[in-house]
């Protein structure tokens, strides 16, 4: 118990912190703090009350830590019949397995693909299920950009309100790109408050950024991911087989992210980028066999993996984005803007890397990077086929986007920049004329020979 002390306006104010308790099959509170040797306490929440009395009233303030765990898990063979990943791989309780394995009833699974995902792979998915004997309802849906909105996620309510889930066993499977799984986990947030999910990658892009992180999203009043939630899944299950039927832009596409992640936070992986580049292109990250050289056989894999570890180590400690500090917002200052004006002319990755081809030169105006550093980098991004440049990119975007993140980022730019190779630091003051002088530069070394159609 705290004692009486003044508030601010002289008013005496007395203060208690309750722990709360597991006592006979219900919750009582019990001042100070309690541990689960205490004779009388089945269990400790680790949730607190503390209560404030004054005399014009009574104030109770509520802290209750939330925890989400989550896995992500690589695994070969996603829809081969003798694995059962798919199904079982989001349990981490043996028993509660074990328990599943005996019971011997049949397992039921809701699964929305990617429309395009479904044509490639429906029927194996079919055969899949069948085989391991689950009730099913697959439904296809063109999960694209343009179409990321409330709409769609109400019309994957319906259906799921329909089939009826156990909203605690039964998980909705989301098979697809980025757009697929944010749309499949916004629903799932939002059916019964919250309804478990699996989310399966199919593009690169997804692999290593949209399938890791806990936000989920639909595009709203003409801005990128306006509506959403903070609910990550309960696995996601990464195959590199699946990106071997995805067209070669995509590919670059997901490198976008992946070169994203190399220059914030891992020189090495900008290295493997700089050099293999163009043969991961080739070979849709994809082992070859017939390769002598064993080292480029396991590229794709190395090349993901780093990518995805340091993508979790900066999203963990901050999956609510509590701290608006964050290094994975590079190349998403100005892309926002840039990808919803032109949709669908750009990729999402695309998007990003003009982007940040536009802040490497920031960076070097800044004093940041040096001239090596920054033509490294561009040659890197084109080794990768990704654009450098575009004429909707105008100084007035890049102000309006500039305008739109301080407003949205608590009145600071919080703007991360390259300060090295795999270094970055984040800045909340960047000069007009270093913005102008870097924009001039980026057009007049980019623009004219990198021209894309608008």
């Amino acid at each position: 118990m705290i004692p009486i002390q003044p508030d601010a306006n002289g008013t005496k104010e007395k203060s208690t912190e309750f722990s709360l308790v597991r006592v006979n099959g219900t919750w009582i509170r019990k001042v100070g703090r309690m541990t689960n040797k205490d004779s009388t306490c089945q269990h400790v929440s680790a949730a607190k009350i503390l209560e404030s009395s004054r005399e014009t009233g009574t104030t109770w303030t509520v802290v209750s830590p939330i925890v989400f765990s989550y896995k992500v898990t690589e695994t070969m063979g996603l829809l081969d019949p003798s694995n059962d990943t798919l199904l079982y791989g989001h349990i981490s309780n043996p028993q509660q397995l074990e328990d599943i394995y005996e019971s011997m009833k049949p397992l039921k699974r809701f699964v929305v693909v990617d429309l395009e995902v479904h044509r490639i792979y429906g029927a194996k998915l079919n055969e899949y299920l069948k085989a391991k004997n689950v009730t099913y309802k697959i439904l296809a849906l063109p999960t694209v950009e343009e179409n990321k909105s409330i709409d769609m996620v109400l019309e994957i309510l319906e259906e799921i309100n329909k089939f009826s889930l156990d909203r605690r066993t039964e998980p909705i499977i989301a098979i697809g790109g980025g757009v697929c799984l944010d749309i499949v986990g916004l629903a799932a947030s939002l059916y019964r408050r919250r309804t478990p999910y699996i989310r399966v990658p199919t593009t690169l892009l997804s692999y290593i950024d949209a399938s890791v992180g806990a936000k989920t999203g639909v595009n709203f009043a003409n801005c990128k991911n306006k509506l959403g939630s903070y609910i990550p899944p309960v696995a996601t299950f990464l195959d590199l087989s699946f990106i071997q039927s995805i067209p070669r832009r995509h590919i670059s596409n997901g490198l976008a992210e992946m070169l994203k992640m190399a220059l914030m936070k891992h020189k090495g992986l900008f290295e493997l980028l700089e050099r293999h580049g163009p043969f991961l292109l080739d070979t849709k990250f994809q082992a070859d066999n017939n390769q002598n050289d064993c080292d480029r056989e396991q590229l794709g894999s190395k090349a993901t993996r780093i990518a995805i570890t340091t993508m979790l180590e900066e999203l963990a400690p901050n999956l609510w984005e509590d701290d608006l500090n964050r290094l994975v917002d590079f190349g998403h200052i100005v892309s926002p803007e840039l990808e919803m004006k032109i949709l669908p002319s750009l990729l999402h990755g695309e998007a990003v890397n003009i982007d940040m081809s536009y802040m490497v030169y920031v960076s070097k105006e800044s004093g940041l990077l040096t001239e090596d550093e920054k033509r490294r980098i561009i040659s890197c991004m084109e080794g990768l086929e990704l654009p450098v440049w575009h004429p909707v990119c105008t100084m007035e975007l890049i102000q309006k986007s500039l305008q739109d993140r301080l407003k949205h980022s608590g009145g600071l730019l919080r703007m991360p920049l390259p300060v090295g190779l795999g270094q970055a630091e984040i800045f909340n003051s960047i000069s007009q004329e270093t913005l102008h002088n870097a924009y001039k530069e980026w057009c007049e070394e980019l623009g004219t020979s990198k021209d894309v159609d608008a």
